[in-house]
């Protein structure tokens, strides 16, 4: 009686070992997707959806084996580690000689689901003998999804933090290989082919060994793939991937594939994104800054003698501890970070906003470029409007808000939210040689102040006094004019408002012709 407790209480443990593992398998695949092709949204639905699907499919075929069900959940097992442990590296590997990573990512998504689907209902039948069927159906369901709870905080709070997308599958295939060890050496005299097994032991043993040596050279190689510059940094926290490459003497931050800056031509964004709304601005004395981690819009700040306090707002820790410590970030900053007028906060942008009752006088949005659906709400009009209640009288707000000339739509309908939620809006463009041309919106209370006047009041700045690289006087003014044909676009008048029930932004900015630069 003792023997039969404990093959159900193994077996059992090990549905809960399996259901941690299947869920993290999800989250890893997911992960890889929007890494590798980008959209959050739609990576985590398509590929989870598939995962799902072929869970069913293996759970369907699994009707069709009657016997030896130890053996095939061994079996099972022993396939499921090669498969979990090895998603990253052939994911990696495989980009860098293919454009369609996508059908691998989606291929292994169905692999390991339809193993995840199959080995449910084995568990369930060979456990038929060691519980009746509605104790036997919830216990096996019941520590399954136990498990995915725990699986899921540790994926979010432990695996992609510290072990990152390298080791992180590699430990999935750990686990999944000790449940087959556990049964293997505890119940070999339970199975049919137990030299079979024993000889799968070993084979896998030796190749998770030989992965666990081999992943990170073969991943570094496939990350290194997607750039055309030396690798010099990367890092994998819980919101984004970092990367910073080399050239010569200049360096290139990216964050989830997508540049952020280069230190070649940088000053060409961060000033003007900055001083054109300082020198509107009336008062420096309570800046806001969402985004800008990297402490180079604070930088370009700090050259005012009468800037006050600055509260920089950025999710991901990981950012400004990089721009206050990596080399690299802390040259091209000037150690702007270090300066004691400097508050960081680690929040999402509009949870900030709604809690905070301050007001500022210059509010800068440096965000990320609005190409996911995740990210819509902090362009959205609420979003905005709230913006508007935080501006002080005389306040002055300005975004980034992509290219005017490669995203014409996505530039015009951030300007008509804006201005729809109360705001008088002047854009202008600049000339970013390793991004190519990009805008920028400045806003201020509508009502109290308009376009005509926020114009005529930039006609008269002049920035001489300002230790800036490449901003003059006269760049400036040339920035607030387009030239001919800049917004013809055939569907411009017909440009929407973005709000978070009809995040049309996505739309316009995937229309964008980025394949032309």
């Amino acid at each position: 009686m003792n023997s039969i407790r404990r093959f159900s209480f193994i077996l059992k443990a090990s549905v809960f070992a399996t259901g941690l593992s299947g869920i993290v398998a999800e989250y890893v695949l997911s992960t890889l997707a929007t890494y590798l092709l980008g959209n959050a949204v739609f990576q985590w639905t398509i590929t989870m959806s598939l995962m799902l699907f072929a869970m069913g499919l293996g759970s369907r075929i699994s009707k069709n084996f009657r016997w030896h069900l130890l053996d095939l959940f061994i079996a099972v097992e022993f396939l499921l580690s090669i498969l979990c442990a090895s998603a990253s590296v052939l994911a990696y590997g495989l980009a860098a000689h293919t454009e369609n990573i996508g059908l691998v990512i989606y291929a292994l998504a169905m692999a390991i689901g339809l193993l995840i689907g199959f080995e449910i209902p084995l568990v369930t039948r060979i456990n038929q003998d060691y519980e009746e069927l509605r104790t036997n159906i919830a216990n096996v369901m019941e520590k399954d999804y136990y498990g995915a709870l725990v699986g899921g905080l540790l994926f979010a709070f432990v695996a992609l933090p510290y072990l990152g997308l390298t080791y992180t599958p590699i430990a999935l295939g750990a686990i999944n290989f000790a449940v087959a060890s556990i049964f293997l050496w505890s119940f070999r005299h339970l199975l049919y082919r137990s030299r079979i097994a024993i000889g799968a032991f070993f084979a896998v043993t030796a190749f998770l060994i030989g992965l666990m040596l081999a992943a990170k050279p073969i991943i570094l190689y496939g990350e290194q793939s997607r750039y055309k510059d030396k690798i010099v940094y990367e890092e994998q926290t819980v919101y984004q991937k970092l990367i910073i490459t080399q050239w010569r003497n200049h360096y290139w931050l990216y964050i989830n594939g997508q540049e952020q800056f280069s230190t070649y031509d940088e000053e060409r964004y961060h000033e003007p994104l900055v001083h054109p709304a300082m020198q509107l601005a009336t008062s420096h004395q309570r800046i806001l800054v969402l985004g800008g981690g990297d402490g180079l819009a604070v930088r370009e700040l700090l050259k005012y003698k009468d800037t006050g306090t600055i509260t920089l707002v950025d999710l991901d820790p990981a950012m400004p501890r990089l721009a206050r410590t990596h080399p690299v970030l802390l040259a091209a900053n000037g150690n702007s970070m270090a300066d004691p007028r400097v508050n960081v906060v680690h929040e999402d942008a509009g949870t900030y906003l709604r809690n905070s009752s301050e007001l500022f006088d210059v509010i800068i949005i440096d965000l990320p470029d609005p190409d996911s659906v995740d990210l819509m709400h902090l362009y959205s009009l609420d979003f905005y409007q709230m913006l508007r209640h935080h501006l002080s009288a005389d306040g002055v707000v300005v975004t980034q808000a992509g290219s005017p000339y490669f995203a014409t739509l996505a530039f015009l309908c951030i300007d008509r939210t804006m201005r729809a939620a109360g705001l008088a809006t002047l854009a202008y463009h600049n000339q970013v040689p390793t991004m190519g041309e990009w805008g920028w919106i400045l806003a201020m209370r509508a009502g109290t102040h308009g376009t005509t006047g926020m114009r005529e009041r930039l006609q008269h700045v002049r920035i001489e006094g300002i230790p800036t690289r490449y901003l003059t006087g006269e760049a400036l003014q040339a920035m607030f004019t387009f030239g001919k044909g800049v917004f013809d676009h055939p569907k411009a008048g017909d440009v929407e408002v973005n709000t978070r029930h009809k995040p049309v932004l996505y739309r316009y900015y995937k229309e964008a012709r980025w394949d032309v630069y």
